[in-house]
């Protein structure tokens, strides 16, 4: 039970992280994935099988010190877009910024209502939450493709370095396996901050 409990929260976390890049593109002009039908929190609409159900089942089993997956990206026409550079920069932080937004509600939550007579249940779900959100926000914030914070991060570069882009689109797989190996020795410094900065207790 445990493991479809946080499997379901990473499945409505990541909808959640996608469907805010679908709008937040819809908000600039481009109804691409409302045409789609993606704009919904219907999960069925957005589950990939092995980044949304394998690959967090087999995290949940193997005990992984982490959860994390992903759904299929919300589609979406930069050519559509009423601003391009901005537009793409904002639509590509959407989704992380979702999961902050998430993650800062329920941590709060947690915070004001320590010493009340919640049962632990209560503090143990939504804690849940608050991690498992807070590691999507940084981890899609790595700069390596398809993650957003490469998207950010190529908005702005000059046009002189489109070579590195170009690059790091070609090994983004290769890099992608890297980081991942390598995952909770970045994260997990960071999670424990930002988790003790909103929540005010220790992870």
């Amino acid at each position: 039970m445990d493991a479809i409990f946080y499997i379901a929260i990473l499945v409505m976390s990541v909808v959640i992280h996608e469907v805010s890049h679908g709008f937040m593109a819809e908000y600039f002009g481009d109804k691409t994935a409302r045409y789609a039908g993606r704009l919904t929190l219907n999960p069925i609409k957005h589950l990939d099988l092995f980044g949304s159900v394998l690959l967090p089942a087999l995290l949940v089993v193997t005990n992984a010190p982490f959860l994390f997956g992903w759904a299929k990206p919300v589609p979406y026409n930069p050519d559509n877009l009423s601003d391009r550079k901005w537009g793409e920069v904002w639509v590509s932080a959407a989704g992380v910024l979702s999961n902050f937004f998430i993650a800062i509600v329920f941590g709060l939550i947690i915070r004001f209502s320590l010493g009340t007579s919640l049962p632990d249940s209560f503090y143990f779900i939504t804690s849940t939450i608050v991690v498992t959100n807070l590691v999507l926000a940084i981890f899609n914030l790595v700069p390596i493709p398809p993650l957003d914070g490469s998207k950010i991060l190529f908005s702005f570069l000059p046009q002189s370095l489109k070579a590195f882009e170009v690059f790091m689109e070609r090994y983004s797989f290769v890099f992608l396996i890297i980081f991942i190996v390598y995952f909770s020795n970045f994260i997990y410094p960071l999670l424990t901050f930002f988790y003790r900065l909103i929540v005010g207790l220790p992870l």
